[in-house]
């Protein structure tokens, strides 16, 4: 039985107690439905066996042995990892296309007696429905993004926002990155795909008739792109300033960049290309500053003569309607917590 789905929305309040998908590890890596959890019934080296022998020798020989292993594959998974389940466990399974691979690995989970069901289309529909969602609609979010200059704790105030009931969209989050010359995370960053389906998935979860506040970004964040409903629906969105001296900034970022900071030779490298822009005295001070230890008076230089500047041209450009100022003396706990309420009670009194 396949269930076909006509919207994002749709498949993202699909009711089944679980959602499978059996294509390879790699192919799930690279994307798969969100809260999907992945029982491949080829894996990666016996998915490129069989489609070189399809391709090369025999699509009969091809199927043949592909039916042998994908059996075998999927009573594993039945002896394993779905043994725990009874009668009326209901799963939703999806392959490539929501063909051969779902189709006999769902069989199977019906003759067993599951009421399992297939995605109609598989994967490259449910890919559809997130390229209909981001990029061919219009987004109906009432969008206010958080600016300010780096340091400012812009992405600290996202959850402390969200705990006084505000909506929040945390892109940075999402996107595993954050946001600058030095945000690149150890765990690295997720496909294009990946980031989509997560983005797609948390608007899906945002009542659309309240706003949904952001960080400030450009149109990229490391090495993803946001897609043309959010970045434009950005464009249009009003702004929230948050201002805070450059020494409060130089000690924030010096605490939340630590793990960056803490490699002086690598932190060098990632530097290197600004001499170009900024020129060789300015770069040769920060790289003194990194050999001298001193990270706060390190933050400070590279806000002063970098971030800001960078970050002042491209307010210029964008030119955004800033609704409200808020400045902080400091960005400790404190600080922040007074900051959330401060837009929280602004968000509460103002109709945006």
């Amino acid at each position: 039985m396949k269930r076909r789905f006509q919207s994002f929305d749709d498949i993202d309040t699909h009711g089944f107690d679980a959602v499978i998908d059996v294509r390879s590890p790699a192919e799930f890596a690279e994307d798969h439905v969100p809260g999907a959890i992945n029982l491949p019934v080829l894996d990666n080296e016996e998915r490129a066996r069989v489609g070189t022998i399809y391709k090369q020798e025999s699509p009969f020989r091809a199927r043949k042995i592909g039916a042998a292993l994908v059996f075998r594959n999927a009573a594993l998974h039945i002896e394993t990892r779905l043994a725990g389940h009874e009668g009326g466990w209901r799963p939703l399974v999806y392959c490539w296309r929501g063909g051969q691979r779902s189709g006999a690995f769902t069989w199977m989970l019906r003759e067993i007696g599951w009421r399992a069901e297939v995605i109609e289309g598989g994967y490259k529909s449910y890919r559809r429905l997130v390229s209909q969602r981001l990029y061919d609609a219009r987004l109906p979010h009432r969008l206010v993004q958080v600016g300010g200059h780096t340091g400012t704790a812009k992405t600290a105030l996202l959850p402390r926002l969200a705990a006084r009931g505000v909506q929040v969209l945390d892109l940075e989050g999402l996107a595993r990155h954050r946001g600058s010359l030095l945000g690149g995370l150890e765990v690295g960053q997720p496909s294009q795909k990946a980031f989509e389906s997560a983005l797609a998935a948390a608007l899906a979860r945002l009542d659309p008739h309240r706003p949904v506040v952001l960080e400030a970004e450009s149109s990229k964040i490391g090495g993803l792109n946001l897609p043309p409903s959010v970045w434009t629906a950005m464009l249009r969105a009003p702004w929230l300033m948050v201002e805070a001296p450059i020494e409060a900034r130089a000690r924030y970022l010096a605490h939340a960049y630590d793990d960056v900071l803490a490699d002086g030779a690598a932190l060098k490298t990632r530097l290197a290309p600004l001499r170009h822009f900024r020129g060789h005295a300015v770069v040769d001070k920060w790289a003194a500053l990194i050999d001298a230890g001193d990270t706060v008076a390190l933050c400070h230089a590279l806000a002063e003569d970098h971030y800001d500047p960078a970050y002042d041209k491209a307010l210029h450009a964008v030119a955004p309607e800033i609704v409200a100022r808020f400045s902080v003396p400091g960005l400790e706990p404190g600080d922040l917590d007074g900051a959330a309420d401060a837009m929280a009670d602004w968000l509460q009194a103002n109709a945006i």
